[in-house]
């Protein structure tokens, strides 16, 4: 073992998950004398060796791809998703960006417009589109944007599509997209090609839902209010974004008709068909930069300590979504791919508090959380960031 030796999993010479094989490498041993000594011991210990084994499987990191790098590029690379996912990519051991298109910013630096990738990256963005180098494309486009640009390029068919924005979100005939929440759609996703991004209020909303709707008990319509942060709006500047207006201020915007209700009622007829009831949302804007925090609604006489088993079976395989017994506060995931959800029961009332990062669970971590289920890799590669809490 040399002085800066580190523990590791390889993804080479192992048989299950690599920890047999990296306790080898580490200590310099033969690593069949280490998988006969792991047996004898299992045997010998009324098995407990397994546990062992699984907890030194969560533990242990797997060690960074040398031998394959998905080669990635990322369309319409100037707007804060797109800086968010800049920021992820360059920081996974996994991903080589190929390419940033932005057509206004070509031959710009990527930390003229991103100044917080300074000392990270000598990346310069590009009006090129060299779409046979890459093995996934991102698109942070303007919605409609994507459909275009699909239909009017020749995207070689072994690529594999990402798209952030609302365009093949609505499931239909025409095109193969599978929606992108892995709370609800990961095995699908593993063997997809093609994964649209769900919206950030959405995803937001929908993870405070979907074990309600597993359990058929949806039935009655659903009070959402949710706000966000004035990153939401996009980067381009506008008359409630300024932070003359935005400061110390608060407002309602499309009530009842945000555009991300549809993919809530979609994903919730998944898994409860009979559902029938409107989402009354309304949403906020906040006097923040970034983060969604909602409180919902629902009607339902079961009691609380079978709704939280219900909500914690639900996510009981899920890395980044968890149901938190104190109540929340939006620092605890601003900076990370966290939801977090806390329930409680008031009469026959249950309300449900999610609240997520909006640029990242709701937007670029998800992006990247897809990306690691469609080649293969550990879920959570790249994506254990920290919080902002204190």
């Amino acid at each position: 073992m040399s002085g800066n030796q580190k523990l590791r999993r390889p993804r080479t010479g192992r048989m299950i998950s690599g920890v047999c094989a990296g306790l080898a490498n580490f200590f310099g041993l033969d690593v069949s004398i280490i998988r006969i000594v792991y047996v004898i011991l299992t045997f010998f210990t009324a098995f407990a060796g397994i546990p062992i084994y699984l907890l030194m499987w969560i533990i242990i990191p797997q060690e960074p791809n040398h031998y394959f790098m998905i080669k990635a590029g990322i369309i319409g690379g100037a707007g804060y998703t797109a800086g968010e996912l800049i920021r992820l990519l360059i920081n996974h051991p996994d991903v080589e960006i190929k390419f940033i298109n932005s057509s206004s910013n070509a031959g710009n630096k990527i930390t003229d417009v991103h100044e917080g990738l300074y000392g990270e990256t000598d990346l310069v963005f590009t009006d090129e589109l060299p779409l046979d180098t890459v093995d996934v494309i991102f698109f942070c486009t303007a919605h409609g944007d994507t459909k275009k640009f699909i239909e009017s390029h020749d995207i070689p068919e072994d690529v594999k599509i990402i798209d952030l924005s609302m365009d093949y979100r609505i499931k239909d005939e025409s095109h193969d997209f599978v929606y992108g929440l892995p709370e609800l759609n990961r095995r699908t996703i593993c063997q997809s090609k093609h994964v649209a991004n769900p919206g950030c209020f959405a995803t937001c909303i929908q993870l405070g839902l979907l074990p309600l709707a597993k359990h058929l008990m949806l039935n009655d319509d659903v009070m959402v209010n949710a706000i966000t942060g004035s990153t939401g709006a996009g980067v381009k500047p506008g008359a409630t974004t300024h932070f003359s207006w935005r400061n110390n201020n608060m407002s309602i915007y499309k009530p009842f008709t945000h555009q991300h209700v549809p993919e809530i009622k979609q994903s919730i007829k998944q898994l409860q068909n009979s559902f029938n009831s409107e989402i009354d949302f309304i949403p906020y804007r906040g006097d923040f930069a970034r983060g969604i925090f909602a409180t919902i609604v629902v009607k339902t006489k079961v009691e609380l300590d079978e709704i939280v088993k219900m909500y914690k079976d639900y996510y009981a395989e899920d890395s980044f979504t968890h149901i938190v017994e104190k109540n929340i506060d939006l620092k605890q995931v601003v900076n990370t791919n966290k939801c977090l959800i806390h329930l409680e029961k008031h009469g026959d009332k249950l309300l449900i508090v999610s609240c997520i990062d909006n640029l990242l669970k709701g937007a670029s971590g998800q992006a990247v959380h897809n990306m690691n289920l469609m080649f293969n890799l550990e879920e959570t590669v790249g994506l254990m960031l920290k919080p902002s809490a204190f």
